[in-house]
Order: C-alpha cells, then structure tokens, then sequence
C-alpha cells in the first residue's frame, strides 16, 4: 500500500492511501519519497516480511538505512536497481539490519557498478564491511578469471565511522546522528566500549525524517525528531516477545539467566507504543511510522492495536508498515 505526502501546508489531509503494494515501481525525479522495505525485527526469517531495511529516494538519488535479510529482492520489488546503490547508512550491528549488506554489495558488483559504494555507521562497521568484502572476494576471483570482470568490488567499497552530530552531507541530503539506548552492555563483554547504536535524522528540500533504529526511550532520540515531517520508529511489545519464544520453544530452551537478559532488553533496549507517543508527542512530530514489528505466530497479524496504543499518547497520524509502503 502506498501513502503520499502533500504538500507541508496540507500535510495531514493529504496522507491518503492511494493503492497497493504492488503498484511500487518507478521512483521519482524530484522530491523525497519513503519507501519501507522490511518491516520485521530479529533475525529469524517470517512469511511476508523481510528484516530491517528502508530507502530514501531524494530527486531520484537512491540513500539506503540498513540491510536486513531480504534487501535485495525488496529493492528489485520497488522498482530500485540494486547497482544504484552508492549510499548506505547503518543504524547498528545486529543481524536483523545487516545480514543482506553481503548480497547487496554481491549483487551490486555482479551487475558491474564501478562507482564506489560508501557505507556509514557507527563504530563497528568497518570491522562489518571488511568482513563483508572478504566474503566478496571469492565470487570476485572466479569473475576476473573468466573474464567477465575486471575490477575489484574491495577497492570501491569504504565503510566511514561516525560519530554523533551532523555526519554527512551531499547535494540532496544532510543528515545527523545520535546515540540511542539500544545497547547496554556489562563491562568485560566482548562488545562492551566496542559498538554503539545510532539513530539519523535526514534533511531534505522538502521534507525530515528520522529513524530511531532500536533504541529505548532515549531523550537523544526525542531532540532529534524535534519537528520532523514523519518519525519511523520501532515498535515491540515485551510481554509479546516472551509468548512469542514461549510459544515457539524457545523460552524453554534458555536458562534462567538468559530469560532475564532477554526481558531486560525488551523492556530497557526497545519502544512499546506509549513510549514512541510519548517520544512522538514530546519531540511534535507530524506523524508516525511504526516499524521492526516482532512476528509471532500469525504472518497475517496487521498490528493494528499497537497503533491504537501509540495514538492514545499522541495525536497525530499512526501508520503501520508493511514491506514496500511507500511515503
């Protein structure tokens, strides 16, 4: 399904749905479109939804958020030519926002992009790209050999390290970074100083956007949305994940140490509805996008009542994503 966004001053009458998933394909010249991509959290693969990814298309120039499972063939569905993609943002290193950078880069090469490819992100994904552009190689050495390639995908592919505060600017876009609460990890652990999580804040001509990534309640997260056209946000219910891992077995399969762990980050490292309208509310967003939904046993559930929840704390419009929605 898509919705459009008019013009500013008649923002809110114009959000109006205008037709189904499958009418997504040419992207336009000028302006700033949304297209959500996946809509699923955790790395456990589900029907009808890929992992975390989103695009940003600014007069036509293609800027990618994560890249969950599923990227590739959600960037085809929307009509967006995989070699197109020059730049990648990442929001964190879990595996739900990362585990398709190795087939999008892949495919990118395979459809013979020679630009460079840049991708930034907080602290780590250099250690991610680097990783990912050994996993190239192979594929890279068998197409020199026969021929039908003559570059390296490695030597035009950089990873950029960020730090907070305003982190990138181009001809279209400037965007800005802040640290959230997803990660909070006990000293002496292997990622403990080592990762952070970041949520951006994108400027266009005519529109803001931000993305919380995962994150807890975070005051960084709220100032930044400060005024911004549409917040995408994450969204669980913690009470949810643990029926969920009940459900399917899993719950059983953890230790007693690994249950609370498990609740302590739902709770702690993520958004329930009131928290993203009480962020909404506080930061005077003009509307919202809920998002990284965590399926259950249902692949039909809409999740309907955690819009409900959101608008009972904030006033404006609630969409719920499904994959390939377009704003």
């Amino acid at each position: 399904m898509r919705i459009v966004f008019g013009p500013p001053a008649r923002f809110l009458a114009a959000m109006l749905l205008l037709g189904a998933a499958s009418q997504v394909g040419a992207q336009p010249a000028a302006g700033t479109r949304l297209t959500i991509l996946g809509t699923k959290s955790g790395p456990v693969p589900a029907v009808g939804r890929a992992q975390a990814a989103e695009v940003l298309t600014i007069n036509g120039t293609p800027y990618l958020i994560d890249a969950g499972d599923g990227v590739v063939r959600r960037l085809t569905r929307a009509g967006i030519v995989v070699r197109e993609i020059g730049t990648i943002f990442i929001t964190h290193g879990h595996s739900d926002h990362t585990g398709g950078l190795p087939s999008l880069l892949q495919t990118s090469y395979d459809e013979n992009r020679k630009d460079p490819t840049e991708i930034y992100g907080p602290p780590g994904t250099d250690i991610l790209v680097n990783a990912v552009k050994s996993y190239l190689s192979v594929n890279t050495d068998i197409r020199m050999s026969d021929g039908t390639r003559t570059a390296r995908p490695e030597d035009v592919i950089h990873a950029h390290v960020l730090g907070t505060g305003a982190v990138f600017r181009d001809e279209n876009v400037s965007v800005e970074a802040a640290e959230n609460t997803h990660f909070h990890f006990a000293p002496g652990s292997p990622a403990y100083g080592r990762y952070k999580s970041y949520a951006y804040r994108f400027t266009t001509k005519d529109r803001v956007i931000v993305f919380t990534g995962d994150t807890g309640p975070s005051d960084a997260v709220t100032g930044l949305a400060r005024g911004a056209d549409l917040l995408v946000a994450e969204v669980l219910d913690p009470d949810e994940a643990r029926d969920i891992r009940v459900k399917n077995g899993d719950w059983a399969r953890m230790s007693p140490a690994q249950q609370d762990a498990f609740m302590h980050h739902m709770r702690e490292e993520h958004l329930t509805p009131e928290a993203v309208g009480d962020m909404a509310t506080r930061a005077g967003v003009k509307a919202v996008v809920l998002t990284h939904v965590l399926t259950g046993l249902n692949p039909k559930d809409d999740f309907q009542r955690f819009a409900e929840r959101v608008k009972r704390r904030y006033p404006g419009p609630v969409t719920v994503a499904k994959d390939l929605m377009q704003f």
